[in-house]
């Protein structure tokens, strides 16, 4: 059984070990960036699909990117305006990336804060993550905890009873991925359009 509490996610997620947790959008696995390597491998990953960085607060974000102080400025409003939730932004990436994040392209990385409480509680505990949806590459996403743990016995899932009650108090899991938009130096590109509606004249501070 993979099935673990709260504490024992964090730690394992701390050390290194991949774990699964529900999102508002879709479950993801997640690992410490430095290990990003390691859900490549276990997802048999194309490395031209890079993960996405995920954390609790835009501000555990932002020394993550590099960027103008005009620019700097006009990212943080639009994760003002729709963070926590399903928006991911991809911005040119600070030296403190790891290239594995994204293998084909370490001058970007995707950033995302997720409206889901159980995601946000872990996150607080563990900093960022490198996250990604809970599937073998080219299988549909997962969407609930017995599938990821019969497809991934390996990985940490929170417990049954805690990941309920979190739940019942804060509900997640809407089913369709996170809109990602890039910024292209003068304004933003939708990349995929998914759970939330961007809008791009959003390039002024």
């Amino acid at each position: 059984m993979t099935h673990v509490f709260m504490s024992a996610l964090v730690a394992g997620a701390n050390s290194g070990q991949i774990v699964s947790f529900p999102t508002d959008t879709i479950p993801a696995l997640a690992v410490r960036p430095d290990y990003a390597e390691l859900i490549f491998t276990l997802k048999q990953r194309s490395n031209n699909k890079p993960l996405i960085l995920m954390g609790s607060f835009p501000s555990s974000l932002w020394s993550y990117v590099k960027g103008t102080d005009a620019e700097l400025e006009i990212w943080q409003q639009v994760a003002k305006h729709y963070w926590p939730g399903a928006l991911t932004l991809v911005l040119p990436a600070s030296d403190k990336v790891p290239a594995a994040m994204n293998p084909t392209d370490p001058t970007t990385i995707g950033l995302r804060v997720p409206d889901s409480r159980v995601a946000i509680a872990i996150l607080s505990q563990t900093g960022p993550l490198a996250t990604t949806s809970a599937n073998v590459s080219g299988k549909p996403p997962l969407h609930t905890m017995p599938e990821i743990e019969a497809e991934f016995p390996e990985v940490l899932t929170l417990h049954p009873t805690e990941s309920k009650e979190l739940e019942e108090r804060h509900p997640y899991s809407k089913g369709a991925p996170s809109t990602v938009v890039k910024w292209t130096g003068d304004g933003w590109q939708i990349l995929r359009q998914g759970a939330v509606s961007f809008d791009c004249s959003l390039s002024k501070g």
